[in-house]
């Protein structure tokens, strides 16, 4: 239904569609004249300038990262080392006691284990009963070869007094191996109480009451609390900037503080599979060459000088090892950011012509003077005749023995 006088809806979208489009172009344009020829020049030179400060700045950040993650003297792949204790003991025989449980801290010369004791109590009792005896026969025996000695050649020959002297020695002899074997009694009872040899922690202890502890069994391990390091694999891109005394940062994984430490040696060599032997000793080189060569990586040993507070060392743990240099208090603040500077310069020179290794950083290998080095042989001592060790005790068959003064 149509209203009078309204316009039908046909006939208002023709009307749209015919309407031409306003042209606003010179309601835009700006009063005024053209740019002249140096404006243009200007322009054209600006962005000329700016497109090569970006390609600059471009190339410096692409110089600057490839000498972060390529040459920087830094490391995911480190750890935390420690030296463990194997401690067995020197005498076989039934634990009857564990004075320890895991993870305890002990210090050295603690009791960790205790073996029965009984029979080597008897041992002892034994060894020092057999000593006694030897005690009364040597006396009585040097006695009797001293009154032999000081008897005329009408009471006494020779050939008796001699053989006075001769038991007389013997007895002493054997005396003296019985102090021996006393004193190894008393010490084997004394090792029955097996005890750690450093400060540290017990580790994965399995000891149980009842089990029986063998001589030169290791059956117990103590971490050495003194003697945690780090070592960094590091690249051998990088073993340039490792100098021995630079300063080193490792930071663990899930704590913010670093440990500071200072870089003590660097290994020597590492396993070369190519140097395996063979059939018949020959050594087993890979016919496959790979293009791409990956660097071999070169443990270095940093010693810890600092562990911030509420920071476990745990040997295994996963560290990042960066090498800083020098001491940043060495640095005299006034030339701070000439030193920066200087440093990247020669960081850019490192990426460009490749580092230049310091002849002081690391030890030189081998004898520079080139002669041969070998180790000195121990020559065992020459045997001793008879005489030499109780000398007169039998001069010939005529004379007196002369009784030696033994202590």
């Amino acid at each position: 239904m149509q209203l009078p006088g309204s316009v039908p809806r046909q006939q208002k979208t023709a009307d749209l569609t015919k309407r031409q489009p306003v042209d606003l172009s010179p309601l835009l344009k700006v009063p005024g004249k053209r740019p002249g020829r140096l404006a243009r020049f200007a322009r054209a030179t600006l962005k000329t300038m700016a497109t090569l400060l970006i390609l600059a700045l471009a190339l410096l950040a692409a110089l600057i990262i490839w000498d972060y993650y390529i040459a920087s003297p830094w490391t995911r792949d480190g750890s935390v080392r420690v030296q463990v204790a194997s401690v067995a003991p020197q005498v076989s025989g039934q634990i009857t006691e564990i004075r320890v449980v895991d993870n305890q801290f002990v210090h050295r010369g603690d009791v960790l284990y205790v073996i029965d004791p009984f029979d080597f109590q008897v041992a002892l009792d034994t060894k020092k009963a057999q000593l006694r005896q030897r005690a009364a026969d040597v006396q009585v025996k040097r006695v009797q070869a001293e009154r032999r000695a000081h008897l005329t050649d009408l009471a006494t020959t020779p050939e008796e007094q001699q053989q006075y002297a001769g038991s007389a020695t013997q007895a002493q002899a054997t005396f003296d191996a019985a102090q021996a074997e006393v004193a190894q009694a008393d010490i084997n009872l004394q090792r029955t109480e097996v005890r750690s040899p450093v400060n540290g922690y017990i580790t994965n202890l399995l000891l149980r009451l009842g089990d029986y502890a063998h001589a030169g069994v290791s059956n117990i391990s103590v971490i050495d609390a003194d003697s945690y390091w780090i070592d960094g694999y590091f690249e051998e891109t990088k073993m340039a900037h490792i100098c021995i005394g630079d300063r080193a940062e490792a930071k663990l994984m899930g704590y913010r503080d670093p440990i500071i430490g200072r870089v003590e040696t660097v290994t020597r060599g590492i396993s070369v599979s190519n140097a395996t032997p063979s059939t018949q000793g020959l050594p087993n080189v890979d016919p496959v060459y790979t293009w791409v060569r990956l660097a071999q990586r070169v443990p270095v040993r940093i010693r810890i000088t600092h562990v911030p507070a509420g920071v476990p060392l745990v040997s295994g743990m996963t560290v990042t090892a960066t090498i800083r240099g020098a001491d940043p208090e060495t640095r005299e603040s006034g030339d701070w950011l000439r030193q920066r500077f200087a440093s990247l310069l020669e960081r850019l020179n490192n990426v460009v012509y490749g580092p230049q290794p310091s002849a002081s950083c690391v030890p030189p290998v081998g004898n520079e003077s080139g002669a041969t080095v070998t180790l000195p042989t121990p020559q065992p001592s020459a045997p001793l005749t008879p005489e030499q060790i109780y000398p007169g005790l039998a001069p010939g068959l005529t004379n007196k023995p002369r009784i030696p003064r033994i202590p």
